[in-house]
């Protein structure tokens, strides 16, 4: 299956250089581009996209707000939003996490890093690192400031035991082959627990699964290491 991009950047030069990686990979195409985030949410309710490259800063309307119109709309609940921007600040990724990406990617990524993470947010996995994910949740998605919880505690009721150990594993940043070796189980097995997981509490994606592990408390921040400041 063709992964379909939708390019949103305010730089034609960079766009130009995205669709031409982009058209030089068999398994993907991009099918759109936009300058701003209203032509960009736009063209995802015309086009469809899997996925939207998405930059943040760019006039009008800007991509964080883009993001989410996209992820808001219930007939876009097939595409799937990837941040990749210089403005690589940990409020940004916070913010782009609260409204429904799946990825974010700083600008300074190699070529194949930015087509890997294209196929992993195309294959429903959050695209963050293990450092990352925890350092993120833990500092911005459990404040007053992360907005209403994206699941009520009580919800976690609905999860077996197992599927809410591989959700704590997954809230600590380790990869799906990381949680199978820890549990002795096959990544198979941990993708559908993950998967499970995401349906009972009605998560669009591994980013909100994650959120709704430390917003529900199922997973408690850890004090920042004084070394990390």
């Amino acid at each position: 299956m063709t992964i379909r991009v939708l390019l949103a950047d305010d730089q034609p030069l960079l766009r130009g250089t995205f669709r031409l990686l982009i058209d030089s990979c068999e398994d993907m195409e991009v099918v759109g581009e936009a300058g701003n985030g209203q032509e960009t949410a736009e063209l995802a309710r015309t086009l469809h996209p899997d996925i939207v490259l998405m930059d943040i800063r760019m006039p009008g309307s800007d991509g964080l707000s883009a993001t989410a119109e996209i992820c808001a709309d219930p007939d876009l609940s097939g595409t799937r939003v990837l941040i990749l921007t210089t403005f690589e600040t940990e409020e940004y990724v916070a913010q782009a996490l609260r409204v429904g990406a799946s990825g974010f990617l700083g600008k300074y990524v190699t070529t194949d890093a930015l087509l890997d993470g294209i196929r992993t947010v195309a294959a429903g996995e959050a695209l963050l690192s293990p450092g990352a994910t925890q350092a993120l949740i833990t500092r911005f998605l459990t404040t007053p400031a992360a907005g209403a919880p994206l699941a009520p505690a009580e919800r976690l009721n609905d999860l077996t035991p197992r599927e809410q150990e591989v959700m704590v594993l997954a809230a600590q940043g380790k990869s799906n082959d990381e949680i199978a070796e820890t549990l002795f189980v096959s990544v198979l097995t941990v993708r559908s627990h993950i998967h499970r997981a995401m349906t009972k509490l009605g998560a669009r994606d591994r980013a909100q699964l994650v959120v709704i592990a430390y917003q529900s408390g199922l997973v408690r921040p850890e004090p920042p290491h004084p070394s990390a400041r």
